[in-house]
Protein backbone atom coordinates (compact mmCIF):
# COMPACT_ATOMS: atom_id res chain seq x y z
CA UNK A 1 0.00 0.00 0.00
CA UNK A 2 2.68 2.07 1.16
CA UNK A 3 4.67 2.07 -2.50
CA UNK A 4 1.32 2.20 -4.17
CA UNK A 5 0.69 5.65 -2.50
CA UNK A 6 3.60 6.99 -3.00
CA UNK A 7 4.53 5.72 -6.90
CA UNK A 8 7.07 3.47 -5.81
CA UNK A 9 8.96 6.00 -3.86
CA UNK A 10 8.70 4.51 -0.33
CA UNK A 11 9.46 0.80 -0.52
CA UNK A 12 8.48 -1.61 2.41
CA UNK A 13 10.78 -4.91 2.34
CA UNK A 14 9.50 -7.45 4.25
CA UNK A 15 11.64 -10.11 6.03
CA UNK A 16 9.17 -12.71 7.35
CA UNK A 17 10.11 -15.57 10.01
CA UNK A 18 12.00 -14.02 12.13
CA UNK A 19 14.69 -13.51 9.44
CA UNK A 20 16.26 -10.18 10.83
CA UNK A 21 15.77 -10.79 14.29
CA UNK A 22 13.83 -12.59 17.06
CA UNK A 23 10.81 -10.60 18.55
CA UNK A 24 13.16 -9.13 21.42
CA UNK A 25 15.96 -8.00 19.25
CA UNK A 26 13.77 -6.80 17.10
CA UNK A 27 12.13 -4.61 18.83
CA UNK A 28 15.28 -2.96 20.31
CA UNK A 29 16.17 -2.56 16.78
CA UNK A 30 13.89 -0.50 16.03
CA UNK A 31 13.99 1.45 19.00
CA UNK A 32 17.51 2.14 18.03
CA UNK A 33 16.56 2.82 14.10
CA UNK A 34 18.35 -0.43 12.87
CA UNK A 35 15.02 -1.84 11.98
CA UNK A 36 12.22 0.69 10.75
CA UNK A 37 8.81 -1.65 11.60
CA UNK A 38 8.13 -4.65 13.24
CA UNK A 39 4.90 -6.46 13.65
CA UNK A 40 5.23 -8.00 17.49
CA UNK A 41 3.12 -9.35 20.02
CA UNK A 42 2.17 -6.82 22.68
CA UNK A 43 3.33 -9.51 25.30
CA UNK A 44 7.22 -8.97 24.72
CA UNK A 45 6.19 -5.07 23.90
CA UNK A 46 4.87 -4.66 26.86
CA UNK A 47 8.28 -5.08 28.83
CA UNK A 48 9.15 -2.03 27.15
CA UNK A 49 5.59 -0.24 27.73
CA UNK A 50 4.28 -1.46 30.76
CA UNK A 51 1.11 0.17 30.52
CA UNK A 52 0.56 -2.38 27.67
CA UNK A 53 -0.08 -5.02 30.59
CA UNK A 54 -3.34 -3.79 30.91
CA UNK A 55 -4.41 -5.06 27.28
CA UNK A 56 -3.45 -8.57 27.70
CA UNK A 57 -5.08 -9.34 31.20
CA UNK A 58 -7.04 -12.93 31.32
CA UNK A 59 -10.44 -12.87 30.54
CA UNK A 60 -10.44 -8.80 29.82
CA UNK A 61 -12.56 -9.20 26.56
CA UNK A 62 -16.40 -10.49 26.33
CA UNK A 63 -15.79 -11.23 22.67
CA UNK A 64 -13.69 -10.40 19.52
CA UNK A 65 -16.21 -7.47 18.75
CA UNK A 66 -15.64 -5.91 22.53
CA UNK A 67 -11.72 -6.09 21.83
CA UNK A 68 -12.11 -4.45 18.43
CA UNK A 69 -14.07 -1.52 20.05
CA UNK A 70 -11.12 -1.25 22.39
CA UNK A 71 -7.96 -1.30 20.06
CA UNK A 72 -9.88 1.11 17.35
CA UNK A 73 -11.32 3.44 19.70
CA UNK A 74 -9.79 5.77 21.92
CA UNK A 75 -8.55 3.33 24.17
CA UNK A 76 -6.59 1.66 21.76
CA UNK A 77 -5.33 4.91 19.76
CA UNK A 78 -4.03 5.81 23.79
CA UNK A 79 -1.65 3.16 23.81
CA UNK A 80 -0.71 3.38 20.51
CA UNK A 81 0.62 7.00 21.27
CA UNK A 82 2.05 6.03 24.76
CA UNK A 83 4.94 4.21 22.45
CA UNK A 84 6.55 7.78 21.20
CA UNK A 85 7.70 8.09 24.99
CA UNK A 86 9.38 4.62 24.17
CA UNK A 87 11.44 5.35 21.14
CA UNK A 88 8.27 4.10 18.84
CA UNK A 89 5.45 5.07 17.09
CA UNK A 90 2.71 2.65 17.54
CA UNK A 91 1.07 2.42 14.26
CA UNK A 92 -2.10 -0.26 13.89
CA UNK A 93 -3.32 -3.44 16.02
CA UNK A 94 -3.67 -6.83 13.75
CA UNK A 95 -5.31 -10.19 14.98
CA UNK A 96 -3.51 -12.88 16.56
CA UNK A 97 -6.93 -14.81 18.19
CA UNK A 98 -7.69 -15.94 20.98
CA UNK A 99 -6.13 -18.80 23.29
CA UNK A 100 -7.87 -21.69 24.59
CA UNK A 101 -7.06 -24.92 26.79
CA UNK A 102 -6.76 -28.48 25.44
CA UNK A 103 -5.55 -31.52 26.99
CA UNK A 104 -5.53 -35.49 26.73
CA UNK A 105 -7.96 -36.05 29.22
CA UNK A 106 -11.37 -34.55 29.18
CA UNK A 107 -13.65 -31.94 28.28
CA UNK A 108 -13.13 -28.91 30.41
CA UNK A 109 -16.50 -26.74 31.44
CA UNK A 110 -16.05 -25.19 34.75
CA UNK A 111 -12.83 -24.21 36.70
CA UNK A 112 -12.58 -27.86 38.95
CA UNK A 113 -12.54 -29.56 35.83
CA UNK A 114 -8.80 -28.42 35.57
CA UNK A 115 -8.04 -29.37 39.12
CA UNK A 116 -4.46 -30.48 39.19
CA UNK A 117 -4.23 -30.64 35.46
CA UNK A 118 -0.22 -30.11 34.79
CA UNK A 119 -0.47 -27.19 31.81
CA UNK A 120 2.13 -25.87 29.55
CA UNK A 121 2.55 -22.28 29.46
CA UNK A 122 4.94 -19.59 28.06
CA UNK A 123 7.65 -18.68 30.56
CA UNK A 124 5.63 -15.55 31.80
CA UNK A 125 4.24 -14.65 35.23
CA UNK A 126 0.68 -13.32 33.87
CA UNK A 127 0.36 -17.10 32.34
CA UNK A 128 1.82 -19.29 35.13
CA UNK A 129 -0.48 -17.12 37.38
CA UNK A 130 -3.26 -17.38 35.08
CA UNK A 131 -3.19 -21.46 35.43
CA UNK A 132 -2.59 -21.24 38.97
CA UNK A 133 -5.19 -19.28 39.70
CA UNK A 134 -7.59 -22.01 37.89
CA UNK A 135 -6.17 -24.97 40.41
CA UNK A 136 -3.86 -26.38 37.64
CA UNK A 137 -0.64 -26.91 37.77
CA UNK A 138 1.42 -24.39 35.45
CA UNK A 139 4.43 -26.17 33.89
CA UNK A 140 6.45 -23.60 31.40
CA UNK A 141 8.58 -25.60 28.48
CA UNK A 142 10.01 -24.64 25.17
CA UNK A 143 7.16 -24.94 22.66
CA UNK A 144 8.91 -27.66 20.46
CA UNK A 145 8.93 -29.91 23.62
CA UNK A 146 4.96 -29.73 23.58
CA UNK A 147 4.21 -32.45 21.27
CA UNK A 148 6.48 -35.19 23.51
CA UNK A 149 5.23 -34.40 27.08
CA UNK A 150 1.56 -34.23 25.77
CA UNK A 151 2.38 -37.69 24.11
CA UNK A 152 4.29 -39.23 26.99
CA UNK A 153 1.96 -37.81 30.20
CA UNK A 154 4.54 -35.58 31.37
CA UNK A 155 2.18 -32.97 31.22
CA UNK A 156 -2.13 -33.29 30.57
CA UNK A 157 -2.51 -30.13 28.36
CA UNK A 158 -1.82 -26.49 26.97
CA UNK A 159 -2.79 -23.84 25.97
CA UNK A 160 -3.46 -21.91 22.23
CA UNK A 161 -5.20 -20.51 19.25
CA UNK A 162 -6.80 -22.75 16.92
CA UNK A 163 -3.77 -22.05 14.22
CA UNK A 164 -1.41 -23.44 16.31
CA UNK A 165 -3.33 -26.48 17.73
CA UNK A 166 -3.38 -27.53 14.09
CA UNK A 167 -0.02 -26.55 12.98
CA UNK A 168 2.13 -27.88 16.00
CA UNK A 169 0.01 -31.03 15.43
CA UNK A 170 -0.76 -31.07 19.14
CA UNK A 171 -4.35 -32.14 17.76
CA UNK A 172 -3.38 -35.60 17.46
CA UNK A 173 -2.21 -36.18 20.86
CA UNK A 174 -4.37 -33.82 23.30
CA UNK A 175 -8.23 -34.02 21.67
CA UNK A 176 -9.76 -32.03 23.84
CA UNK A 177 -9.93 -28.49 23.35
CA UNK A 178 -12.35 -26.14 25.20
CA UNK A 179 -13.06 -22.90 24.15
CA UNK A 180 -12.46 -20.72 27.22
CA UNK A 181 -10.28 -18.24 25.21
CA UNK A 182 -9.19 -17.03 28.32
CA UNK A 183 -6.38 -14.06 26.30
CA UNK A 184 -6.67 -12.15 23.53
CA UNK A 185 -3.27 -10.78 23.08
CA UNK A 186 -3.37 -8.47 19.71
CA UNK A 187 -0.36 -7.60 18.01
CA UNK A 188 0.70 -3.95 17.37
CA UNK A 189 2.73 -2.63 14.37
CA UNK A 190 5.87 -0.28 15.34
CA UNK A 191 7.83 1.84 13.50
CA UNK A 192 10.92 3.25 14.69
CA UNK A 193 11.00 7.07 15.67
CA UNK A 194 14.02 7.26 14.36
CA UNK A 195 13.10 6.19 10.86
CA UNK A 196 9.79 7.91 11.16
CA UNK A 197 11.40 11.68 12.40
CA UNK A 198 13.46 11.73 9.02
CA UNK A 199 10.35 10.82 6.85
CA UNK A 200 7.80 14.16 5.87
CA UNK A 201 4.81 14.90 7.23
CA UNK A 202 2.80 13.98 3.97
CA UNK A 203 4.89 10.51 4.27
CA UNK A 204 3.85 9.97 7.57
CA UNK A 205 0.35 10.31 6.66
CA UNK A 206 0.81 8.37 4.07
CA UNK A 207 2.61 5.30 5.65
CA UNK A 208 -0.13 5.67 9.10
CA UNK A 209 -2.84 5.31 6.34
CA UNK A 210 -1.71 2.37 5.07
CA UNK A 211 -0.95 0.72 8.28
CA UNK A 212 -4.80 1.31 9.20
CA UNK A 213 -5.60 0.05 5.55
CA UNK A 214 -3.68 -2.81 6.08
CA UNK A 215 -5.74 -4.36 9.59
CA UNK A 216 -9.21 -5.40 7.56
CA UNK A 217 -6.69 -7.30 5.17
CA UNK A 218 -5.28 -8.91 8.40
CA UNK A 219 -8.25 -9.49 10.04
CA UNK A 220 -9.94 -11.12 7.23
CA UNK A 221 -6.62 -13.44 6.46
CA UNK A 222 -6.37 -14.52 9.97
CA UNK A 223 -10.15 -15.54 10.45
CA UNK A 224 -9.80 -17.42 7.59
CA UNK A 225 -6.90 -19.41 8.51
CA UNK A 226 -8.57 -19.73 12.02
CA UNK A 227 -11.86 -21.29 10.13
CA UNK A 228 -9.67 -23.59 8.37
CA UNK A 229 -7.52 -24.96 11.15
CA UNK A 230 -11.05 -25.55 13.31
CA UNK A 231 -12.26 -27.32 10.32
CA UNK A 232 -9.10 -29.75 10.31
CA UNK A 233 -8.67 -30.55 13.83
CA UNK A 234 -12.64 -31.46 13.90
CA UNK A 235 -12.11 -33.41 11.18
CA UNK A 236 -9.50 -35.62 12.51
CA UNK A 237 -11.51 -36.20 15.66
CA UNK A 238 -10.77 -33.38 18.11
CA UNK A 239 -13.35 -33.33 20.76
CA UNK A 240 -14.50 -29.35 21.13
CA UNK A 241 -16.86 -27.77 23.75
CA UNK A 242 -17.16 -24.72 25.30
CA UNK A 243 -16.60 -24.06 28.74
CA UNK A 244 -20.12 -23.25 30.42
CA UNK A 245 -19.54 -20.21 32.25
CA UNK A 246 -16.81 -17.28 31.61
CA UNK A 247 -18.06 -15.22 34.49
CA UNK A 248 -16.99 -17.91 36.82
CA UNK A 249 -13.07 -18.43 34.99
CA UNK A 250 -13.06 -14.60 34.78
CA UNK A 251 -13.91 -14.35 38.73
CA UNK A 252 -11.21 -16.45 40.16
CA UNK A 253 -8.71 -13.79 38.22
CA UNK A 254 -9.29 -10.81 41.04
CA UNK A 255 -5.93 -11.91 42.63
CA UNK A 256 -3.74 -12.17 39.69
CA UNK A 257 -5.25 -8.97 38.95
CA UNK A 258 -3.90 -7.66 41.71
CA UNK A 259 -0.51 -8.65 41.65
CA UNK A 260 0.24 -8.52 37.91
CA UNK A 261 -0.99 -4.55 37.24
CA UNK A 262 0.17 -1.22 39.67
CA UNK A 263 -2.53 1.26 40.13
CA UNK A 264 -2.72 2.92 36.80
CA UNK A 265 -3.41 -0.49 34.88
CA UNK A 266 -6.33 -1.12 36.89
CA UNK A 267 -7.77 1.83 35.86
CA UNK A 268 -7.55 0.86 32.54
CA UNK A 269 -8.73 -1.96 32.62
CA UNK A 270 -11.71 -0.89 34.01
CA UNK A 271 -11.91 1.80 31.33
CA UNK A 272 -11.44 -1.41 28.79
CA UNK A 273 -14.71 -3.48 30.67
CA UNK A 274 -16.85 -0.43 30.39
CA UNK A 275 -16.66 -0.12 26.68
CA UNK A 276 -20.23 -1.43 25.25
Amino acid sequence: LVGEYTNGRIKVEVYPQGQLADEKSAIEQVQFGGIDFTRVSISPLASFQPLLNALQMPYLYRDSNHMWSVLNGEIGQYFLDSMSEKGFVGLVYYDSGARSFYNTKKPIYTVADLKGMKIRVQESALMMGLVQALGAVPTAMAYGDVYSALQTGVIDGAENNWPSYDSSSHFEVAKFYSIDEHTRVPEMIIASKITMDKLSAADQAIIKKAAKESQAIQVKAWADYEKKSEAKVRAAGSKINKITDQAEFASAMAPLYESQLNAAQREWVAKIKAVK
